[in-house]
């Protein structure tokens, strides 16, 4: 497995945390839309704000449904993949990095009191190019 397949977990949740992020500003655009009522149609440039808002709003529902789906997916496929590994150093690191989404500092003070960046990301790295 390569370091980009093994980021997808990472990306997928960044997208969802965007998604999320744009859904909740829709929210509040849509709920604080004012319509004067004046019995007067008006004419050119009408448009349905609110509709607009609420179509978005179901788009982007279905599109974090979507990618929450296929974190499942990604998370089941890298339990997968990282439970095959025989080394067992190796599999915390890639779990503590891929799956946890720990930046590499913290990897290193979850693997040993000993360990460092460097030295985790190089394990890493010699690991990934072997394969």
């Amino acid at each position: 497995m390569t370091k980009k397949e093994l980021s997808q977990l990472y990306f997928l949740n960044r997208e969802i945390e965007r998604e999320k992020y744009r859904l909740a500003e829709l929210e509040v655009t849509a709920t604080s839309l004012n319509y004067k009522i004046t019995g007067i149609p008006n004419g050119k440039g009408v448009s349905d704000k609110v509709g607009k808002c609420a179509t978005e709003i179901a788009d982007l529902h279905a599109t974090i449904e979507l990618n929450i789906k296929r974190c499942f997916y990604e998370l089941n496929r890298l339990n997968i993949y990282i439970q095959s590994i025989d080394d067992s150093e190796i599999r915390q690191i890639l779990t503590l990095r891929y799956i946890n989404g720990l930046e590499w500092e913290q990897v290193a003070a979850n693997i040993s009191i000993y360990a460092t960046e460097d030295s985790v990301r190089m394990k890493h790295n010699r690991f990934l190019n072997k394969k």
